[in-house]
């Protein structure tokens, strides 16, 4: 079986690392964690840490290891607070016995037993631990009431162990953990959408309405988009289960059911917000705002007070928000949007080559009944090449059935099986 290993740009995984020999082959987890695009932070126990390096764990990771209860760094200096709310999942190995103990009872006296009791991510525990610790009663106990509270429990492997004892208690291989990490993502993901939905489970930024780039305190350049369509967009992407955030201009909408909404003026607050969204967790970027395409140079500080028949204002060119997205090492499936007056498909198949998109709608705004005022819409989609898949002309309906037929259209491409050549 093929996996799209793209779903996982936006998962977070927490390896929690405890004392025991075991420990080494957790550096090797964090590779193949990594190689499936999982985001990953590593959490060491003081006895971890005399086994392998903090250092070395930051290397493969990418991100610092965390070793402290009360983090100087961390916001408020709770890290286990931060992190808590971070992790989607959290997978101790090896877990050894001591750790074991400390979830089952409760007791929070480190970072990761502290930890424990903070998240709400699933839990998962790999014990690794000499063959008669492992089938001594108090043990086999206190895994019981790990499964009991929810906690789910990787059975470890038989074989010789590093004290010379053969019997149960080896860690699984760092490859078949990953593996059922990965399987288990997967497996969720498939659940969610079967129960709620085309998007269910993916997290879905969108920029809609125009952006106002101010001459002085009381003047500004900007047009005529309303961020109708972008709200209804946003409004059917909650409706097909998908976590939404809608960067919006300055418009007077309100805000749809489920949506977080994020108020934004300039072009370049709105690259600014799109950036920080990129690196929360973003699977699908929606780039429906009429962005300005130039902002005033210097802008006054002052009220700009009428002299002469003549105002001259010098222009420099604002950033392209889609482009910037799409040209990111973890890009989301990209989405733009091209409001044409002329020549509307030929420029929309142009941009979404140049700015290298996964799809773009584009419309007529010259027409009155469809324009940027207007309740109704009409477009035609296209895909980027690697998708195999053939345009598709969107009839003039109202706004919400478009924005419909646009989240079966991301669904689609999302879930299009491309032939091997």
């Amino acid at each position: 079986m093929s996996f799209d290993l793209s779903v996982f740009s936006n998962k977070n995984i927490i390896l929690a690392v405890t004392g025991g020999i075991a420990a080494y082959k957790s550096a090797i987890l964090v590779r193949r964690l990594k190689d499936y695009g999982f985001n990953v932070r590593v959490v060491m126990t003081k006895g971890a840490q005399s086994f392998v390096t903090p250092l070395t764990f930051q290397a493969l990771s990418g991100n610092s290891v965390h070793t402290e209860l009360l983090d100087p760094e961390a916001e408020a200096g709770m890290g286990h607070i931060e992190l808590a709310r971070w992790a989607d999942l959290i997978l101790v190995a090896p877990a050894s016995c001591n750790t074991i103990a400390k979830f089952a009872t409760g007791l929070a006296d480190d970072l990761l037993s502290t930890l424990y009791l903070a998240t709400k991510a699933p839990v998962w525990v790999a014990p690794a631990m000499n063959q008669q610790m492992w089938a001594a009663k108090a043990t086999q106990r206190n895994l019981n009431t790990l499964v009991e509270d929810g906690v789910h429990v990787i059975m470890p492997g038989a074989g010789s162990q590093a004290c010379g004892d053969v019997g149960l208690g080896r860690m699984p291989e760092p490859e078949d953990l990953a593996e059922q990490v990965k399987n288990y993502f997967h497996q969720a993901q498939r659940a969610i959408a079967e129960k709620f939905g085309l998007l269910a489970g993916k997290r879905v930024v969108i920029t809609a309405g125009p952006t106002r780039e101010a001459i002085d305190p009381v003047r500004y350049i900007s047009n005529h988009s309303t961020g109708k369509m972008g709200f209804a967009i946003a409004a059917a992407c909650y409706s097909a289960g998908a976590k939404v955030t809608l960067l919006a201009g300055p418009v007077s909408l309100e805000t749809p059911n489920g949506v977080r909404r994020i108020n934004v003026s300039s072009a370049i607050k709105m690259l600014d917000e799109s950036m920080h969204q990129l690196e929360e967790g973003c699977d699908i970027f929606i780039a429906t705002a009429a962005v300005a395409d130039y902002r005033v140079a210097e802008v006054s500080e002052h009220k700009i007070k009428k002299a002469g028949d003549e105002l001259n204002v010098s222009l420099v060119k604002n950033p392209d928000i889609v482009a910037t997205i799409a040209q990111q090492d973890k890009r989301p499936f990209m989405v733009g949007f091209a409001a044409e007056t002329r020549n509307v498909e030929e420029y929309a198949a142009g941009k979404l080559v140049a700015k290298k998109l996964d799809m773009i709608a584009c419309n007529d705004v010259s027409r009155a009944d469809i324009g940027f005022a207007s309740d109704q819409n009409a477009m035609v989609v296209f895909f980027a090449e690697q998708y195999q898949m053939e345009k598709r002309d969107l009839e003039k309906a109202s706004k919400q059935d478009i924005a419909q037929q646009l989240v079966e259209a991301i669904h689609d491409a999302l879930h299009h099986e491309i032939e091997p050549v």
